[in-house]
């Protein structure tokens, strides 16, 4: 029986100690809703050599805790049949707030030095921000507080334990730095944008990090948008589709696809839009849900593929299926996406002005101040109401009904 020598030095690395990795095991279990059952024992048989592959739940903890997989672990998988490949682990997709608490209260044994638990906490914030942005949008504090915990992330660089810790902050400030460009498009700031963006894909090169590559390819792919370089905005999209995640994950890859649609509508390329929006259900339809990803794509399902699909049929001239799309985002849409709820709700507004339903049009974008009460109204979404209200003026100029939502339009604006 040999020794795992390569988990010795991985433990080392981080500065564990066998109970510690225990405790770390089962809190990443318990907060998935396993039971928690590793003991100081079954971590010593992983280090001997006499438990060569654990249990599929302990492998994946294990991939949280160390940034790794099984195999780059040491531990060796039985033989098995070439039509039964073991899974993927995508790593960096724990990171949430649960998987914060497993690994906070574990101090380094060199306090000088960073290890693995001081990346996970830093990490962990990466959650509040997202959840943040779901609530209210992106705006000027969000992006700062993102590019503060980067800032952190890259200071921390001397400190690294190892190369592996090296390459994981630049992950993290990476992370940050993409949270805080999106913060900035969602609240139209778009000349701090492709800087922000920039510098996100510079560090998720250096992190070697594919998850992060493709979000910021997948914001490129907005920003371009949001700036009428259209062509860009499919270039970007493309890139996002080349990424190694969108090639392993159809998550990833629908996504990818039905930016690439948005891209081509805009162009007035109708058929390619409706090939791409294709790819992207056909691409959704093979997602497995429970595999672990990054809380930054937890937006992305059935339900904002509905609302992509209303984008793209609007654009390219069919109201009535953009509005049945829309309809259907609504009824998916996860209560706690509240801007997406709204934006959501602006779309299936327009959709029902460009089929000249003003009375209806109207009271629906009404209700996109309703649904934002509270919460000032983000630089895009203005922007879709805007765009509401320059096509009703188009249709209806003289009409009572414009000029009474024009002034509900400029109170909302001055409140916001």
């Amino acid at each position: 029986m040999e020794e795992n020598e390569i988990l010795i030095a991985a433990l080392d690395d981080v500065g564990l100690t066998q109970g510690e990795l225990a405790d770390a095991v089962n809190s990443f279990l318990r907060a998935r809703g396993h039971e928690g059952t590793v003991s100081d024992r079954t971590v010593r048989f992983w280090l001997t050599g006499k438990t060569r592959w654990p249990h599929p739940r302990q492998r994946e903890a294990l991939a949280a805790v160390f940034g790794a997989d099984a195999e780059e672990l040491g531990f060796l998988p039985p033989r098995r049949p070439a039509t039964d490949p073991e899974p993927d682990v995508l790593r960096r997709s724990f990171f949430s707030a649960a998987t914060a608490a497993v690994v906070s209260p574990m101090a380094p044994s060199r306090p000088s030095r960073v290890g693995i638990s001081d990346v996970a906490r830093l990490r962990a914030g990466l959650d509040g921000i997202v959840a943040a942005d779901d609530q209210g949008g992106g705006h000027e504090a969000l992006e700062q507080d993102a590019l503060s915990a980067a800032k952190q992330a890259l200071e921390m660089q001397n400190l690294a334990s190892s190369q592996r810790i090296r390459q994981r902050l630049f992950s993290v400030a990476a992370d940050y730095t993409a949270r805080a460009a999106w913060a900035a498009l969602d609240a139209r700031q778009l000349t701090r944008v492709r800087p922000l963006l920039n510098q996100a894909l510079y560090l998720a090169g250096m992190a070697g990090d594919s998850m992060v590559e493709m979000e910021v390819w997948n914001l490129h792919a907005m920003n371009a948008r949001q700036s009428q370089d259209f062509t860009d905005a499919v270039d970007s999209a493309h890139a996002a589709q080349a990424t190694r995640i969108a090639r392993r994950d159809p998550m990833f890859a629908s996504l990818a696809h039905a930016r690439t649609a948005v891209g081509h509508a805009l162009m007035g390329d109708r058929q390619a839009a409706l090939r791409s929006l294709g790819y992207a259900e056909t691409a959704l339809a093979k997602v497995d849900p429970s595999q672990p990803r990054p809380s930054w794509i937890a937006f992305y399902g059935p339900a904002e593929f509905s609302a992509i699909t209303a984008i793209v049929r609007d654009r390219i001239g069919d109201a009535a299926e953009s509005e049945a799309a829309s309809h259907q985002a609504l009824a998916a849409i996860p209560e706690q996406f509240r801007r997406n709820r709204a934006l959501a709700t602006a779309r299936l507004a327009l959709a029902q002005l460009h089929q000249q339903d003003l009375e209806l049009a109207c009271s629906t974008a009404e209700s996109v101040f309703t649904l934002m009460s509270g919460t000032p109204i983000p630089g895009r979404m203005r922007s879709h109401l805007g765009d509401f209200y320059r096509d009703l003026i188009t249709l209806a100029p003289k009409a009572t009904i414009t000029q009474e939502w024009g002034e509900r339009f400029r109170v909302e604006w001055s409140r916001a």
